[in-house]
């Protein structure tokens, strides 16, 4: 009889009540009514969906950093995804027209009585695409690792990352709705079983950078643990911000507005239809119309903002924080993917190999064409080809050729480069490059025909977690299902004690990642520790930085 009276009062304190294949948790802002879900391996989970965090950025709102979100009276329905933000998807083409309306969270959890800790998950898109909804993060593995899941929207291209360089519209819209959502779960959790005081962020690619930028952004101080980077950091090449001020008023000359008044832009802006204001062509220099490709520079990415009266997402350039050591020290746990730009492949084939051939300055990264010399840059450019190529052109037939060029040159070499300086300035680092193969490698095989079995942009997702849009299956006795627990035990045992290996359950005993060392494990079928990975291609992408910087070394 005791024990029935403690679980009543415990129910009762959290305020929580279980209803057939429905269940009621509350918030700060009010009720809401989740589901009891089956994962696709048959285990229970609770699941809430479309939570607002914070107020629609409508109307006056559109641009400007999110406001607390309202309260509702009654229960509100957790069981669908809110509405996904405006987008166009840079591989497909596929323009989302979603809703402004698009600032929702979902929460999984196994256990609502718990104090579990929380992985916080970032969207991948380049900023321009994306979202939280399962059809990309399914929580199936995740979630039965004794650790509550949280996936989000946040907004997207030009109505997330407008700067005018005011006070009113000084950009990072969208990384400050990543903050909102850092400071909801802090307030709200526990209702789920998660415990406040042991959030992990973790991300890919514009995921994995933005990790990057909360471990150096006043903003995010105290609202996380622990850090998981995963294919992006923010020294990567498609988070260069060049002319980003003039952009924004090339946006509006685009839709027909002609003015220097940052107020009578932000009117006119404001007034048109979210589908006039994303996906637009704003090139600053003549160049960016044949060298910005996917993941080369984006028109509207995170910038330094101006000293305003009000906190400002990033203050300094991610490197100069870092070199002040003024960062957010956590646990960091980052990885990249054996051949990352496969995920290109069918843009690579379809005509950029041949302006590749055409254009060499398309070789240089375009942090350097920004600030370097012509000169500068066709010599680079030749440096670059011929190490990569010989005397041979850019075409099919070599073809790993330019996947391990442009994989150094777009993401293996600035992660890198960024993680050398936070074991300097940080705390406990460590580091995995993920090869794992099979028939999960949903964007990885479609290069099966030229040779290639291995780990593509954005494949890790279909380990860490089951897309539902994919379609894809698993079995206990299978190689799929062996290397998805290799990674989401990995992943949740850093997220529960800072140490991927705590116990011998993986079969290594993870060494940090340091300068001295540069130790890792490897993520194939089966785990092992090597080191200096990527070594001389890293020494190469060095010194074509400090040549094409000026001794700056650096990717931002």
């Amino acid at each position: 009889m005791a024990a029935t009276s403690a679980i009543v009062i415990l129910i009762s304190l959290a305020l929580r009540s279980i209803s057939g294949e429905s269940i009621q948790v509350n918030v700060a802002q009010g009720t809401l009514e989740g589901q009891i879900a089956t994962t696709v391996l048959n285990e229970k989970y609770y699941s809430f969906k479309g939570i607002p965090y914070a107020k629609p950025p409508v109307g006056e709102l559109r641009f400007k950093a999110p406001q607390d979100p309202e309260p509702w009276e009654g229960v509100r329905n957790a069981s669908a995804h809110g509405n996904v933000c405006p987008q166009v998807n840079a591989l497909s083409g596929i323009y989302t027209p979603g809703s402004e309306d698009c600032m929702f969270l979902n929460v999984y959890s196994s256990n609502l009585t718990a104090s579990f800790p929380v992985i916080v998950i970032i969207h991948v898109g380049a900023y321009k695409f994306g979202s939280g909804n399962d059809d990309i993060y399914g929580p199936d593995f995740l979630v039965t690792k004794d650790v509550v899941i949280v996936t989000f929207n946040y907004r997207l291209d030009s109505l997330g990352f407008l700067n005018m360089g005011t006070c009113d519209v000084p950009g990072n819209a969208g990384m400050k709705d990543q903050v909102a959502v850092l400071k909801w779960v802090k307030k709200n959790i526990q209702s789920f079983g998660g415990n406040p005081n042991s959030v992990t962020i973790m991300g890919t690619s514009a995921g994995g950078a933005s990790v990057g930028y909360h471990l150096v952004s006043p903003m995010s101080k105290g609202l996380f643990h622990r850090a998981i980077a995963m294919s992006g950091a923010p020294t990567c090449d498609f988070n260069t911000a060049f002319k980003t001020e003039r952009r924004a008023f090339l946006l509006g000359q685009t839709l027909g507005l002609e003015t220097n008044n940052t107020t009578e832009l932000l009117t006119f802006l404001q007034s048109q239809t979210p589908d006039k204001l994303i996906n637009k062509t704003v090139e600053v220099m003549a160049h960016e119309q044949k060298t910005d490709v996917l993941f080369k520079m984006q028109p509207f990415p995170p910038v330094i903002e101006k000293k305003c009266s009000g906190e400002r997402f990033l203050p300094d350039d991610p490197m100069a924080l870092l070199n002040s050591k003024k960062v957010n020290k956590v646990d960091v746990m980052f990885s990249y993917n054996s051949e990352e730009t496969l995920v290109a492949l069918s843009l690579y084939l379809g005509g950029l190999l041949e302006r590749y051939n055409r254009y060499p300055e398309m070789f240089v990264p375009s942090s350097i064409l920004n600030k370097a010399t012509p000169d500068t840059i066709l010599t680079l450019a030749d440096k670059i080809k011929k190490r990569y190529f010989g005397e041979k052109s850019v075409s099919v037939e070599n073809l790993p050729n330019f996947i391990s060029y442009s994989n150094n040159a777009s993401l293996s070499y600035c992660m890198q480069q960024f993680f050398r300086k936070w074991t300097k300035v940080g705390s406990n680092t460590y580091f995995f490059k993920f090869s794992s193969f099979s028939n999960r490698n949903y964007y990885g095989k479609q290069a099966t025909p030229y040779g290639f079995e291995a780990a593509s942009h954005f494949d890790d997702l279909c380990y860490t977690g089951d897309p539902k849009s994919l379609n894809l299956t698993v079995t206990l006795d299978s190689v799929e299902y062996k290397m998805i627990q290799h990674i989401t035990t990995a992943v949740s045992n850093f997220a529960k004690y800072g140490n991927p290996t705590p116990d011998s359950s993986l079969g290594v005993t993870w060494p940090k990642y340091n300068t001295k060392t540069l130790s890792y494990v490897n993520f194939a079928e089966d785990l092992t520790i090597e080191s200096k990975p990527d070594e001389e291609d890293y020494k190469f992408w060095n010194s074509i930085f400090e040549d094409g910087l000026k001794g700056k070394g650096s990717c931002s």
